[in-house]
């Protein structure tokens, strides 16, 4: 996997929020998964782009009726851009790499103008103050920074 080499598993894709996002994947069951369907699904669409810190929890509810919380927005937004990164130059992102067993074991994300532009300006506002993020509680001012290096050598190549 392409991803695999650069960005997942160094800060991103390597977070409980990134083991949700990747279980909701294979969850779905289908080939193609949109952007927005994926905020709706997490309640991100309910910030209107202010990924911060959030005011109102976010989660999914599982096919079974599980709520699985996200604990970080910009988990999310940082795991969904190298999904797309992953689609742009595979065509596709192999769940079995990520998950293990997937029912519909290969999907693509894919994003209108507008949320391609939306993830963009986030990854740039990340990079530019990552201490303004709700993870820089969990995490030191140099992982932080090490974190929006990636981010931003992630941004370029998506973008």
């Amino acid at each position: 996997m392409y991803i695999e080499e650069k960005y997942w598993n160094n800060y991103i894709g390597d977070t409980d929020d990134s083991l949700t996002l990747v279980e909701y994947l294979a969850g779905k069951k289908k080939e193609e998964i949109t952007v927005g369907e994926i905020f709706s699904d997490f309640g991100l669409d309910r910030l209107n782009g202010d990924f911060k810190s959030p005011d109102i929890p976010l989660a999914y509810t599982t096919p079974e009726g599980w709520e699985m919380p996200v604990y970080y927005a910009i988990d999310i937004i940082t795991d969904v851009a190298a999904l797309l990164l992953e689609c742009k130059v595979s065509g596709h992102i192999d769940l079995r790499e990520l998950e293990g067993e997937a029912e519909v074991p290969v999907v693509c994300i894919t994003a209108s103008p507008e949320e391609h532009d939306m993830i963009n300006r986030t990854l740039a506002d990340f990079v530019s103050a990552p201490l303004a993020y709700d993870l820089s509680e969990m995490c030191s001012e140099e992982e932080m920074q090490e974190m929006a290096e990636i981010c931003e050598a992630l941004r370029k190549e998506l973008y």
